[in-house]
């Protein structure tokens, strides 16, 4: 897939409201959408924030999953690695996905839209992902917790 020309449009993904949506996955990854609809960790690792900007790095072993989060800001993604995913979206649809070393893609969202996911590596090496939020827009950033942030070491 080329970079996305149109800015414009909308990656805005409902959440199902009826139960029966989400009647093929698994009891846990029901779950822990329910739990996480609120999660701002769109990262393994928040490594650098500032007033306009979140950089994340994601890191997915084979086998893993990485919980349900939500994205509300503007951000793009690359891959570092090669991989196969399954993606669960709050519209219960799934889609597996292939990505290939220095894929990048680019998301939009207009204020109150949003898209509630969980990706699970059904590769057999690890997926690493770099997230860049843009926080300068008419959205509101979600909170993230201290202990995603970035240490460095002392």
């Amino acid at each position: 897939m080329s970079p996305r020309d149109d800015q414009t449009i909308s990656d805005h993904i409902e959440t199902a409201t009826d139960p029966a949506a989400f009647a093929h996955w698994p009891a846990e990854v029901y779950q822990d959408m329910i739990e996480n609809r609120d999660n701002g960790c769109v990262g393994t690792v928040l490594v650098s924030e500032t007033d306009s900007l979140r950089v994340w790095h994601l890191h997915i072993a084979p086998g893993a999953r990485c919980g349900f989060h939500r994205h509300v800001n503007p951000y793009f993604w690359s891959a570092f690695t090669p991989g196969k995913a399954r993606t669960y979206f709050s519209d219960g649809r799934v889609e597996e996905m292939e990505y290939y070393k220095g894929e990048t893609r680019h998301y939009r969202y207009e204020p109150g839209e949003y898209m509630l996911h969980s990706l699970e590596n059904i590769g057999e090496t690890e997926l690493v992902f770099v997230t860049v939020e843009h926080l300068e827009t008419p959205g509101v950033a979600l909170p993230v917790p201290d202990h995603v942030r970035l240490v460095a070491p002392s």
